[in-house]
């Protein structure tokens, strides 16, 4: 039956001429061994729906797909996996919750992705595992705590950062009975060294990571102080908000502290010192100005005054040539038909002095 159920499990992934974006969704559910290798499968909701089904598979092989990301529960009802091949994917992340369910579980090989960040976290669940190969990723560290069992492990062609972020690996790989495979190519990368040093045998300074971890403690802690200050002065303030008395009329806020009276009461007195020394300084120059000004109102028909501006206005008026004495006499009676005083003689060039001196 086991033998049946793998052979069509095989002649249908063979009979798929193009390369499949999706898991087959008529699949026995009885398959045993489950291979879906070289194909476009990304493993999204609808593919875990249809491995949730496949509750007696053993071993799955996902390898040489286009998965980027490994969800939560993705292969949760797969109780009796034994055997699980992700690698040659393009798998960036791994969810803490990823390989949830699976108790049986004793081989996972994510070789040859693209994972930066990993935590032992995520395989706590796999109770069975003894083999983990993480070769050819671009982890630079790996977290890692002391109740994590393995038989073998892979870490090779990594770009491991052999400082501070690497000592409790480096320390689980002495303590425990685990065997590191293909352990002359897992070196560090950084320091840059002319010496290839394995992850195992490099040396760190303990006093330094001691001291970063302390230094690294206390920010946390008082970034999470602030944070909680923050938080309380908020929730009081939303609180003081939003209490409404027995009348239904908001609660009167909180006082000011003396601080913001300190504030008003220097504002205050810049502002008035300011104004009396603009006073002081603009004060003389509005004085001036007022005495400076005097206004004498003319008297109507004030003779003199008059000849005083009509000799002004003669001797300031241009002379109009062409102009006969005729003229010249007439506009002279019209300006001083207003004088009060007259002779009563009025000479007359018209006259003919001829005749008059010949009559005498």
């Amino acid at each position: 039956m086991e033998a049946g159920a793998w052979k069509s499990c095989r002649i249908l992934q063979n009979d798929i001429k193009e390369k499949s974006k999706y898991i087959p969704t008529n699949l026995y559910q009885n398959v045993i061994k489950l291979s879906l290798k070289n194909n476009k499968i990304t493993l999204n909701d609808t593919d875990k729906k249809v491995l949730q089904r496949l509750t007696n598979l053993t071993e799955l092989y996902l390898n040489e797909n286009v998965i980027t990301v490994l969800y939560n529960n993705s292969f949760c009802n797969l109780t009796k996996l034994t055997v699980l091949d992700i690698s040659n994917n393009h798998i960036i992340t791994v969810h803490q919750a990823a390989f949830a369910g699976l108790n049986q579980l004793s081989k996972l090989n994510l070789f040859h992705n693209n994972i930066t960040q990993l935590d032992s976290d995520v395989f706590t669940s796999l109770k069975s595992l003894t083999v983990l190969n993480l070769q050819d990723n671009l982890l630079k560290s790996f977290n890692i705590k002391s109740s994590f069992k393995l038989i073998t492990i892979i870490l090779a062609g990594n770009p491991w950062n052999c400082s501070c972020d690497l000592l409790d690996l480096q320390k689980w790989l002495t303590i425990s009975n685990v065997t590191m495979e293909n352990e002359n190519n897992t070196v560090c990368a950084f320091p840059n060294t002319k010496k290839i040093i394995s992850i195992r045998t490099a040396v760190i300074q303990t006093t330094d990571c001691d001291f970063k971890k302390d230094s690294l403690e206390t920010t946390v802690a008082s970034t999470s102080a602030n944070k909680l200050k923050s938080i309380a002065f908020l929730t009081s303030l939303a609180s003081s908000n939003n209490i409404t008395g027995n009348n239904g009329t908001h609660a009167e806020l909180p006082l000011l502290g003396k601080s913001w009276t300190f504030l008003v009461g220097v504002l205050g007195f810049v502002l008035s010192t300011t104004l009396l020394i603009f006073t002081a300084i603009k004060c003389p120059t509005w004085y001036r100005y007022l005495i400076s000004y005097s206004h004498r109102r003319l008297k109507e028909n004030d003779p003199e005054m008059f000849e005083q501006e009509f000799s002004a206005d003669m001797n300031s008026s241009p002379t109009v040539s062409g102009t006969n004495n005729e003229h010249s006499i007439v506009i002279f009676e019209k300006i001083h038909s207003f004088v009060p005083e007259e002779d009563g003689f009025i000479e007359d060039k018209y006259i003919d002095t001829h005749g008059i001196s010949e009559e005498s």
